[in-house]
């Protein structure tokens, strides 16, 4: 903790404009309603905070994890050591960039910028109106839905790194399945879209319609982390869970959807410790049945 006190005292002039948190609990800031303190967490208010922000904490040697809003975040229970960089709500501000462009800041939620563009007439975005998560960290992951990703309206990510801030082309980002270069290279705080032109009613009726899809299909009245496993080749994870018989598994306060097989919930103080046995039963009883290892899509960190 002599890190963390150092890091508060002495933090640079150029952080001021941002918040600076300590002891928090991660449950308030995961999707999933889980996880330990965080020793120090810092929420910047632009890219040049956020550098200012990492170069500080490289200097007193203090871990450095990103996140942002939260979602497809598992924290473990003895929380995370050092500082949390969390790129949210203060850094949700969006800029044209031509006609059918924008330049929009990490933070901003990805149901917010699709409910913007669907206002001004642009389409590209609607596959995104009911991902739970935040632009930049969508980014790190090329998150999509119902046959959209990120990467289908990206054209380069501003990055904070050791090395300054730079802007980094999308066609060097390797953007795959649930994947791209950003976590390697540093913080993505902001991003340059393309998008096109389309009728605003048409976009609506677009939204609308994934909007009545997830509400028949996914457990949006429980806690979690989106989906818990990534898709297997030529298969879905749903589909193996419930074959297995899985559906409704229960490991102390977590479960797997009884709606949504794809789904590990939180029914009310889970703990990381009851996902993480969860999901060595699913990943053993599916391996066991179909050859098949699941791989998990959730990210997770933090201290045992």
């Amino acid at each position: 903790m002599d890190k963390i006190r150092a890091f508060t005292r002495g933090r640079s002039q150029a952080m001021a404009e941002g918040r600076l948190l300590m002891g928090v609990p991660m449950s308030r800031h995961t999707t999933f309603g889980i996880g330990g303190p965080a020793d120090c967490m810092y929420l910047p208010n632009g890219a040049e905070d956020t550098l200012h922000a990492l170069q500080d904490a490289r200097a007193m040697g203090l871990a450095v994890t990103l996140i942002g809003n939260g979602s497809n975040l598992l924290v473990r229970d003895g929380g995370i050591e050092g500082l949390v960089i969390k790129i949210a709500a203060p850094m949700s501000r969006v800029e044209a960039s031509g006609h059918d462009g924008w330049i929009a800041q990490g933070g901003i939620s990805l149901a917010r910028l699709s409910a913007v563009a669907c206002q001004m007439g642009l389409g590209g975005l609607a596959f995104a109106s009911g991902i739970p998560g935040a632009l930049g960290g969508g980014l790190c992951m090329n998150a999509g839905a119902y046959g959209g990703t990120l990467s289908d309206v990206v054209e380069a990510v501003r990055i904070v790194g050791d090395d300054g801030l730079r802007w980094v082309e999308a066609s060097r980002l390797h953007f795959a399945y649930r994947h791209s270069e950003i976590p390697r290279l540093g913080i993505a705080v902001e991003a340059r879209l393309k998008l096109h032109p389309a009728p605003v009613e048409e976009i609506r009726c677009q939204m609308a319609d994934l909007a009545k899809r997830r509400r028949e299909k996914q457990p949006l009245a429980y806690k979690s982390a989106g989906s818990y496993f990534k898709r297997p080749e030529g298969d879905y994870a749903a589909r193996l869970i419930e074959a297995a018989g899985l559906k409704g598994l229960t490991v102390g306060g977590a479960q797997v959807s009884g709606l949504h097989a794809g789904f590990v919930i939180n029914l009310g103080g889970a703990t990381a410790g009851d996902v993480l046995a969860l999901e060595k039963q699913i990943v053993s009883r599916v391996e066991q049945q179909f050859g098949i290892r699941l791989e998990r899509e959730v990210r997770v960190i933090g201290r045992e």
